[in-house]
């Protein structure tokens, strides 16, 4: 690690330790134990899901492996619990990083148990992440088990991000730029959507399980399902449309990045391509602090009313469209949401940090962040426009059914959707765009 960042971190450090005091203090306790996780199996099997650290924990410290435990006490240094038993069947984690090690005391243990041991019972403390029971067995008061209150106050403050996390969360799109740049020459050589995800996976140099999200990798009409969790083998035939929703993992931080590209496809899809490529850098140039994210979610949807009226999916002007919800159905899902220690990071409809929400209106369910955009939150910015039969067939009856080219759509149904998505951090005057300098396109 760079000298640069492992100062970085020790500042990371210094704020989430500052942050965590305060949280404790205005809510009475003393202490503040986050647990990193536990192995589940699958039902009826003695197979293990993958693991990954609870956000919390892997908030503080990118370090391998369940069962640890972090505790933070004010004006004392952070302390990591590290579970390592010995075993030969498997792997055991790798050790905590040097630069973790030059921040946070580490004392390795050799089970659960010990680290119990080593924490000790101390009044007032509140503990954060799984396993409510093995906590209450060692001490803590059930209602000092994952408090409201508490986690509220963490939930929201992690919507700010440090430099250190700024910096991971950029170093994790060039990661993954690299894997667009395969897929997209996977693409372009007639692979399949499997060979495509084959690809992403060995540019990036990663393996599935330690993936953000599963790689979306969707052509022609299966672009048109927004989580396409498939991967198709060699069909008959080239696909003419590749979307591709993927991110790459680093120090327990992802990427989120969406490309759509076309190869002979129908001109009119491709030109809303293009259309949707002008429409989303529009948006990221539109972010800055002070900017209600849902006036952005908005901005898309008129947005997304131009490129169907201009192409003649509209019979009406953008502006009837828009007022009649007309986008509703091609632009269904929110334009983003918080990104860090996971995809859809935590805190997105937080209203304070007392825990009070701030649904999003009900035109617009599905859309992830209702707060302010501030300085130094990173969230993406992913509009959309999709052609999905069993959202557009109720409008094929009514007063809406005139206001759209019905022959126009059935005919581009068959090229799916378009997505086009970058990660953003909100600087003091404007914002920063984490992927545009690895991936221009």
């Amino acid at each position: 690690m760079q000298p640069l960042l492992e100062e970085s971190y020790a500042r990371h450090v210094a704020v989430r330790q500052e942050r965590a005091e305060r949280a404790l203090a205005e809510t009475g306790f003393d202490r503040l134990l986050i647990h990193s996780g536990r192995v589940h199996e699958y039902f009826a099997d003695d197979q293990e899901a993958p693991f990954k650290p609870g956000g919390h924990f892997a908030h503080w410290a990118p370090v391998e492996g369940p069962s640890h435990l972090l505790e933070v006490r004010p004006g004392k240094r952070a302390r990591l619990l590290r579970v390592t038993p010995p075993d030969f069947w498997y792997e055991p984690p790798a050790p905590a990083p040097a630069f973790v090690a030059r921040s946070i005391d580490v004392v390795d243990l050799s089970d659960a148990e010990a680290a119990w041991r080593e924490a000790g019972r101390t009044p007032r403390t509140a503990f954060v992440g799984e396993g409510a029971e093995e906590a209450i067995a060692h001490g803590i008061d059930a209602a000092s088990v994952n408090p409201s209150k508490l986690v509220a106050r963490l939930d929201w403050d992690r919507a700010y991000k440090t430099p250190y996390e700024e910096e991971t969360l950029f170093d994790a799109n060039r990661i993954a730029a690299d894997g667009f740049r395969a897929a997209k020459a996977a693409f372009r050589s007639g692979a399949s959507e499997m060979e495509i995800h084959h690809a992403f996976l060995a540019a990036c140099g990663t393996t599935e399980e330690a993936l953000p999200y599963h790689t979306i990798v969707a052509q022609d009409e299966k672009s048109a399902v927004l989580h396409y969790q498939r991967k198709r083998d060699r069909g008959t035939s080239k696909a003419t449309v590749l979307l591709v929703d993927a991110g790459a993992p680093l120090r327990s931080y992802g990427s989120d990045i969406t490309r759509t590209w076309t190869d002979g496809a129908d001109p009119v899809f491709a030109a809303l391509v293009d259309g949707m490529e002008t429409l989303q850098q529009r948006l990221c140039a539109s972010v800055h602090p002070g900017v209600p994210y849902l006036d952005l979610h908005v901005a898309a949807h008129r947005g997304v009313a131009k490129l169907l009226a201009d192409v003649k999916v509209f019979t009406v002007s953008a502006e009837e469209a828009f007022d009649a919800g007309l986008t509703r159905p091609f632009f269904p899902h929110g334009l983003g949401h918080f990104l860090g220690i996971q995809v859809h990071d935590v805190g997105g409809r937080l209203a304070d940090r007392e825990g009070n929400l701030e649904p999003p209106p009900p035109i617009y369910p599905f859309l992830r962040t209702t707060r302010m955009v501030e300085e130094r939150m990173v969230f993406t910015i992913e509009p959309g426009l999709y052609f999905i039969p069993m959202l557009l067939e109720p409008y094929r009856k009514g007063e809406a059914s005139a206001a759209l080219n019905w022959p126009l759509i059935d005919r581009l149904v068959q090229s799916g959707g378009i997505r086009i998505e970058d990660n953003v951090c909100v600087t003091a005057d404007g914002h920063r765009n984490l992927t545009r300098p690895h991936l221009p396109h």
